[in-house]
């Protein structure tokens, strides 16, 4: 969830493969609104397992946008849930960082955490992902992250290592669940004993989960985020069976888990076959899947072939939260429909104001939105009739105003692709 690949869709490099369809015989031939008129028949309108729904109110269809280093900031969540998302999560917070000063949300391994503040009552309900590699220290940054720093700094260190008192947790969450991310390939997140690293040694991944459940009040949901193994040998995927196995054992939620191995990273297709059998052998679970996940019509694809609970979209959404919209059109029975270009003009001038916003307290907020707008530009330019020279005009633009030159010459209102 919250350490995806950076590279773009269009020009993924030599650290992530191009969109491609996943490992799953017969996937692609499944009717995505016979699917979904299934799960319409199954669980009523939304689609969503009531059980989801009972533990987040709000979640109220069967898919989310992922977290996404660099990405998935309040920014990128609020135009997200205006096209129909239900559910958002950060991109991953290390422990150490959220217990290190202030609410933590400064400069980190895996990038600017101030993105990851709740973005007002829009940005709602949302879920707080964290990684780390000592039980102790991940439960109090999980309360930490609840409770938004509500304790002083030097009560929240003193848990690490006294235990941890939650009495004073209220109710007023900004936060409605914690996830654990357990899954990201990152080399240098594996050598520190973190994310996907625990794939290899899993009750080491066992101790941090029980640490973090029980400090969480009940009423907050614990997820957790997986790969379908370590590798591809028989041992490390026993060691998933076992890991998989003892979340839900502990209280766990649900798991979400990654159609690649930890030792794939981002490189070549993943495989739904696995989660398939998965759920085939745990059906009563909740389980949400993700990987390949590209284009609407795949996320009810996957839930038709592997019978999952739902599916986190991740690279998938990025410069396209129309995805979130078509899911929801498909549910109704309707078509969906690809953006015009005055909805996307809209949406790339909404998400440079919140972006803005996001960047209020830099030295240069202009200058930092427009550069980091450049890798949301160039996925938004995919949807225009003109991509590379979209593309090309959003790569130079330096402030506001280069911006706004390129909205002016391409998405001029009331032409449509």
């Amino acid at each position: 969830m919250g350490c995806q690949s950076n590279q773009s869709n269009t020009n993924p490099g030599k650290n992530a493969t191009e969109p491609t369809f996943a490992i799953a015989q017969g996937a692609q031939e499944i009717d995505p609104k016979a699917v979904a008129a299934d799960l319409v028949a199954k669980y009523g309108p939304t689609g969503m397992d009531g059980r989801v729904s009972t533990l987040i109110p709000g979640f109220d269809a069967p898919f989310y946008q992922a977290g996404l280093a660099g990405y998935s900031d309040a920014a990128m969540r609020i135009i997200a849930r205006k096209h129909g998302c239900p559910l958002c999560i950060t991109e991953a917070l290390l422990d150490r960082t959220l217990l290190a000063g202030g609410k933590g949300f400064a400069k980190a391994d895996l990038g600017d955490i101030a993105g990851n503040v709740p973005g007002g009552e829009e940005d709602h309900p949302l879920i707080g992902q964290i990684m780390g590699s000592d039980p102790s220290e991940m439960a109090a940054a999980a309360l930490k992250m609840i409770e938004q720093g509500s304790r002083s700094n030097k009560e929240y260190r003193s848990m690490v290592n006294g235990g941890v008192d939650d009495s004073r947790s209220d109710g007023s969450d900004s936060f409605a669940g914690i996830d654990i991310n357990l899954a990201c390939p990152v080399k240098k997140i594996a050598k520190k004993s973190r994310g996907g690293h625990w794939l290899r040694e899993p009750e080491g991944a066992i101790a941090i989960l029980k640490a973090v459940r029980d400090v969480l009040p009940s009423r907050i949901p614990l997820s957790v985020k997986l790969r379908r193994s370590f590798d591809e040998t028989p041992e490390m995927k026993r060691k998933f069976e076992y890991l998989f196995d003892a979340a839900y054992d502990l209280g766990c939620s649900w798991v979400t888990v990654h159609g690649r191995t930890v030792e794939q990273k981002y490189v070549g297709p993943s495989r739904w076959d696995p989660l398939k059998e998965l759920v085939d052998r745990h059906p009563d679970r909740l389980i949400f899947g993700s990987g390949d996940v590209w284009d609407v019509n795949q996320i009810f694809r996957m839930i038709g072939y592997t019978g999952l609970t739902g599916v986190s979209v991740a690279r998938g959404c990025i410069g396209n939260p129309w995805i979130f919209k078509q899911a929801r059109a498909i549910l109704a029975g309707d078509d969906p429909m690809a953006p015009t270009i005055a909805e996307q003009r809209a949406v790339l001038e909404q998400h440079f104001e919140l972006l803005l916003a996001v960047n209020a307290k830099t030295r240069d907020p202009e200058f930092n939105t427009a550069r980091n707008m450049r890798k949301f530009g160039i996925r938004f330019a995919a949807h225009h009739p003109n991509a590379d020279e979209v593309k090309q005009g959003f790569i130079y633009a330096k402030n506001f105003e280069d911006w706004r030159v390129v909205l002016e010459r391409w998405y001029e209102i009331g032409v449509n692709p």
